[in-house]
């Protein structure tokens, strides 16, 4: 059963950045396809970003031009780099696989606001 610890959130002006960091208890050389989710208050988890093990990439339309998703599968580890961030992107972002769900982490917490 893999562990996934996710980093990296705060509290951040609109246009300004954040990079998140997922740290997973397993290779992920085991896991094909990852992706980051986020959870907004009273809102449903949605899908973000994805990335499979040849580095495809894949965006949900509100955060493509200004998020990327990479992998380090040598280190276990995915991120999240995300700019030019907007008030609509305050949510709890998780990490996770795409197919056969993990057990949710804690998520990190990010917060756009001026």
């Amino acid at each position: 059963q893999v562990h996934l610890v996710e980093s990296g959130g705060g509290l951040v002006h609109p246009g300004g950045s954040l990079r998140l960091s997922c740290k997973a208890s397993i290779s992920l050389f085991s896991i094909s396809t990852m992706a980051w989710y986020r959870q907004a208050p009273g809102k449903q988890r949605d899908l973000v970003a994805s990335i499979t093990m040849g580095e495809n990439t894949d965006y949900a339309d509100s955060v493509k031009g200004r998020f990327t998703i990479s992998r380090d599968n040598a280190l276990n580890s995915v991120y999240l780099q995300m700019n030019n961030l907007k008030p609509e992107d305050t949510a709890v972002y998780y990490c996770n696989k795409i197919r056969n769900l993990a057990p949710w982490g804690q998520g990190t917490q990010v917060t756009v606001s001026a």
